[in-house]
């Protein structure tokens, strides 16, 4: 699916750090990817997934390394995750402080989704990243993956080893960048991205831990938090989208108005938020297909008014752009899962 999302001015500034390392031209493909470098400057700027991963397809392709996102991993550092580095540190253990991090994911990015569950030896953790429409190139995710790594290595003051970690592509013919950044196995074509951790490496007490910083640090996350909840516009409006789709396609003049807002304001403050008043129609429809789809009472007609669509080839062509399938074949898909 393709659900909306935004990305924090501190997850950026760690992907430039890593573009200025390799001597890329920064500020060029910042422009030609439709960003503007000095939003960097603003720390409660964040930004759409899909000019992140336009970003990342513009350095794969300037560099000519499509393994760009593990070139330097000694790079990628705590910073990236704002305030939530100060919330793990602070946690008795990693599994603790990884714990925590899930909580306090918005804050970095509500662009990916990230679990964490047990398994015979230890935890996995898994990670896909969410777009618009626009694939997700493997530099971006492998990016992330390091990072989150590297985070942990830093917490601990050791140098962890993972398990394993799991790719659902195949291995390239030259693996050496992932075998220098993970130092461990490795294994291609897997179910989905995912990193494997051994239980004594997650329950071993953190050098930093301090319950009464703990205390206070989980506070200002909340906090952080409640500020992002408070000033979305982008969630609120797609609440109203969500109560106007039956009627048909909601207008943005009608949003705007309801908001107490001038078309041009309206506009502003989306784009300040990484998103446009389409994409957010669009990916509320995307996210309520798949629900509506889940539900078998439902028949496609009624999914398709549900949504607001004039008619069934609508919703037709949405879900093949959505799913790269037809309503019926996904339902069936899903159904099945």
């Amino acid at each position: 699916m393709a659900p909306a999302g935004t990305v924090s001015a501190a997850w950026v500034k760690g992907i430039v750090e890593l573009f200025q390392a390799l001597e890329l031209n920064t500020s060029a493909l910042f422009e030609k990817a439709g960003l503007n470098i000095e939003d960097l400057n603003n720390n409660n700027a964040r930004f759409s997934p899909d000019t992140v991963s336009a970003l990342w397809d513009l350095a794969v392709e300037y560099s000519g390394n499509p393994d760009i996102g593990l070139a330097r991993p000694d790079l990628a550092h705590p910073v990236s995750f704002d305030s939530i580095a100060y919330v793990m540190m602070s946690c008795p253990h990693l599994l603790a402080g990884l714990e925590r991090f899930l909580r306090y994911l918005r804050i970095v990015s509500d662009a990916a989704n990230i679990g964490l569950h047990k398994e015979q030896g230890g935890y996995g953790l898994t990670l896909t990243l969410e777009g618009n429409g626009r694939p997700v190139p493997r530099a971006r995710i492998e990016f992330v993956l390091i990072t989150i790594l590297n985070l942990c290595r830093w917490l601990t003051a050791r140098n962890i080893q993972p398990s394993a970690v799991d790719f659902p592509y195949p291995s390239p013919a030259n693996t050496k960048a992932y075998e220098d950044a993970f130092r461990c196995p490795l294994h291609f074509n897997a179910g989905m991205h995912q990193i494997h951790f051994a239980a004594a490496d997650l329950t071993a007490p953190l050098p930093m831990a301090n319950a009464e910083l703990a205390a206070m640090v989980d506070r200002m996350a909340g906090e952080h938090l409640q500020r992002l909840a408070s000033t979305g516009l982008s969630q609120k409006i797609r609440e109203l989208i969500i109560r106007r789709l039956p009627d048909g396609d909601p207008l943005r003049a009608d949003l705007a108005r309801e908001m107490c807002m001038s078309e041009r304001t309206f506009q502003r403050r989306l784009h300040e938020e990484g998103t446009t008043f389409n994409e957010l129609v669009d990916d509320t429809r995307c996210k309520l297909a798949e629900q509506y789809l889940r539900k078998s009472d439902l028949t496609l007609a009624q999914v398709a008014y549900l949504l607001g669509f004039a008619d069934q080839s609508t919703f037709y062509r949405a879900c093949k752009r959505w799913f790269n399938t037809s309503p019926g074949e996904y339902r069936s898909r899903i159904t099945h899962e």
